[in-house]
């Protein structure tokens, strides 16, 4: 069967090169005689795959000394308690933007551990854009901002960086990270589920700066203590060895294609060349402010809703899948990570037109 164009929020595509290299090397990785699942994690083979793509996250990223990166588990879901409970730092306030559903659950997570102070809401707008500079009521008092670059379900994104002074700025940046370059000096934690942009489910990529690791919460356990796996090299437990071996591949891919910058470049014609075509349509709409568009999840809806299911079966049977929006929106969504090509947005396009021509 051929290969389809998936369009999946996450878990979603890897590059075709990525897993073909995975199974060229499962059953004998460049000679052990063993897959790199059956591996020692304290090993040499696996601690060398490690620290290749420790290595080369780091240097993808422009990642400052002053950063250490950690490879855990627990997805970013894990890092909504992670991050108060590491940068608290005897502080009692966090300040946190509320753009969307997944910033919704980082402070559900957050109001655990400290008083949330909603620095900035676009609930009222139903989350149809990002809040600017000017929006932002940040406090003295909070000891960091937490905000989600990028709304995977709202297909929101927030064109620029938010200024916080010297209050320490934590991101979601779990759809985002990889797919442009980004300062890594600007924040004082970074933390990304793999499945958009970095690779298979089940690892958690974590950038923090060094002057906020050691001071956690008292009774924080061990494994939510940045500490811990920064002394252990993200090795206090077994890590996913697999899914770093994977990621690993994946940064090396993008190193291939040219770095973040070339990604960027193709990601940003795929989401404008995406979006042209809803906005020339009859049948489709977008209801995010162009300003706030996302490069990575496009949502949009028919105007007709009775011909969700028609568009989806049709799609599936030419080799568009996944394309059925969140449940808590409706629609659809095209997420477009790095790992889909533009031929993939580009017979989408094709898809969409043709099916507003004979239903529209």
């Amino acid at each position: 069967m051929a290969r389809v164009f998936n369009f999946s929020a996450g878990p979603a595509m890897l590059p075709e090169a990525v897993l073909q290299q995975a199974q060229e090397e499962m059953l004998d990785w460049q000679g052990s005689g063993m897959c790199v699942a059956e591996m020692s994690h304290r090993g040499k083979e696996f601690v060398s795959i490690a620290e290749q793509a420790e290595a080369d996250l780091r240097a993808l990223l422009a990642i400052p000394d002053g950063h250490r990166m950690l490879f855990l588990q627990g997805g970013a879901s894990s890092q909504f308690a992670m991050v108060p409970m590491n940068l608290l730092r005897g502080g009692d306030r966090a300040a946190y933007l509320n753009t969307g559903f997944w910033s919704k659950k980082a402070i559900a997570e957050a109001k655990r551990f400290c008083a949330v102070e909603i620095a900035a809401s676009t609930e009222d707008t139903r989350f149809t854009r990002a809040p600017t500079q000017g929006e932002l009521n940040l406090s003295p008092g909070a000891a960091y901002v937490h905000y989600t670059p990028n709304e995977t379900i709202e297909g929101v994104e927030f064109p620029c960086v938010p200024e916080t002074g010297d209050t320490p700025l934590a991101a979601d940046m779990s759809s985002t990270l990889l797919s442009r370059p980004i300062d890594v000096s600007r924040y004082g934690v970074i933390y990304a589920g793999a499945q958009k942009n970095i690779g298979p489910a089940g690892l958690t990529v974590v950038i923090v700066r060094e002057d906020l690791i050691g001071q956690p919460l008292a009774g924080t356990p061990a494994m939510f203590d940045y500490q811990t796996h920064v002394q252990t090299a993200s090795m206090y437990n077994t890590p996913p060895t697999y899914a770093w071996y994977l990621a690993g591949l994946v940064f090396q891919w993008i190193q291939r294609q040219g770095g973040l910058t070339v990604m960027a470049a193709i990601n940003e014609r795929k989401a404008k060349a995406l979006y042209a075509a809803i906005d020339a349509s009859g049948l489709y709409t977008n209801p995010v402010e162009p300003a706030s568009r996302s490069w990575m999840n496009v949502p949009f809806t028919l105007a007709d809703p009775g011909l969700d299911q028609k568009f989806l079966a049709e799609a599936k049977a030419v080799g568009l899948v996944t394309l059925k929006g969140h449940r808590s929106v409706g629609g659809m969504r095209a997420s477009i990570y790095n790992a889909m090509p533009e031929e993939g947005v580009q017979t989408l396009i094709a898809f969409m037109q043709e099916f507003e021509r004979r239903y529209g």
